[in-house]
């Protein structure tokens, strides 16, 4: 797929981005948050949330609260020069981008803020492009979690692009959003330049086929991920050879769950190459797939056949296994007695 350059426009100017010119001024430095974003709620008209008036510590939760654009400028004006927040979430609460605007613009007078909520918020494709801006310019906040926003492809585009060759973000969530294939491809391309990602959760999209071979073709390159999440995300026996290969290469990733997708036990066939190769994945996820108990006694023998493997947890806790896979795993756990192997036997079958 030939690569498009992102647009370079400034979302921000579609949105009054006045915060500076209605922060409180003249205020006592020991002034608590809550003062000042009770000023806040003044100033804007928004209704204040009582949630916040009674917070204490570093983690300000405020999920769930219906706060709307208007209310996150609020928030956003009262934490401009905060020093004692460093967790902001905001989850489920009708922000859109004009709220996600708000907050991306505070962040630019803000430091302190290392991890972000902003999942579940409708943000759609204005909102992928206020996030952009926001991840250009990042040099703080390591985690942002971005799930159910009801980005499609288009909005795959603008995240690949900010984040080819980014240091700072460690962990992201793009789960539950409408990525296909070409999403997937962006993202692949994505994670073959990114240098900072250590935890990429992209469950629940639909990459299909030639989306998810693009991912693999990412991890194959990546240096630095430790967990993926790819739950319900197309992945199938289409896929397994692609994703062995980058097993093979891969010396970083730690967790890989692959639960709720279509492989099966062809597909494992092809992935246990990959799994025979690899020295560090640790934790292998894979129950609610269409695995039977040959796929699964196929799986075994391929740690079994692995000297090196670091494998502690294989969860195929779907599969009814046989008893030739309970003598293999006599053997397995004989080599690698830290392993844990989560599965599904019949009354009558025993070790």
């Amino acid at each position: 797929m030939e690569e498009q350059k992102v647009p370079q426009e400034r979302s921000s100017d579609e949105f009054d981005t006045d915060l500076e010119d209605m922060e409180p001024t003249n205020e006592k430095p020991s002034q608590s948050l809550a003062d000042m974003y009770l000023k806040a709620c003044g100033r804007t008209g928004a209704v204040e949330v009582k949630q916040l008036l009674r917070h204490q510590g570093p983690s300000l939760n405020l999920n769930h609260y219906g706060i709307g654009p208007l209310g996150a400028k609020a928030l956003a004006i009262s934490l401009l020069n905060d020093n004692t927040i460093t967790s902001l979430e905001l989850e489920d609460n009708s922000l859109k981008a004009e709220g996600a605007n708000h907050v991306v613009e505070m962040l630019q007078s803000n430091t302190q803020i290392s991890s972000l909520n902003l999942s579940k918020n409708d943000l759609r494709l204005e909102g992928a492009k206020v996030l952009y801006e926001m991840m250009l310019h990042n040099y703080c906040v390591k985690c942002i979690r971005l799930s159910g926003n009801r980005f499609d492809d288009a909005c795959a585009k603008y995240f690949a692009e900010v984040l080819k060759g980014d240091y700072v973000i460690r962990e992201l969530d793009l789960s539950l959003n409408n990525f296909s294939d070409a999403g997937g491809e962006h993202l692949g391309q994505m994670l073959a330049g990114n240098v900072g990602i250590e935890v990429l959760n992209l469950s629940w999209n639909n990459f299909s086929m030639e989306g998810a071979v693009a991912l693999c073709v990412g991890l194959k390159a990546n240096s630095t991920l430790k967990h993926l999440l790819l739950v319900s995300s197309g992945f199938s026996s289409y896929v397994a050879e692609s994703l062995s290969q980058a097993l093979k290469v891969n010396s970083t990733l730690v967790l890989l769950d692959l639960s709720y997708n279509l492989i099966d036990d062809q597909a494992v066939s092809l992935l246990c190459p990959g799994l025979a190769g690899n020295g560090t994945l640790k934790v292998l996820k894979l129950h609610h797939n269409t695995i039977t108990a040959v796929g699964a006694l196929t799986l075994l023998k391929a740690v079994k056949n692995n000297p090196k493997s670091a494998l502690e947890d294989i969860d195929i806790s779907t599969v009814v296994v046989c008893k030739a896979f309970m003598q293999v795993l006599k053997e397995v756990l004989e080599r690698f007695p830290e392993l844990v192997v989560q599965y599904t036997v019949l009354p009558h079958v025993s070790v």
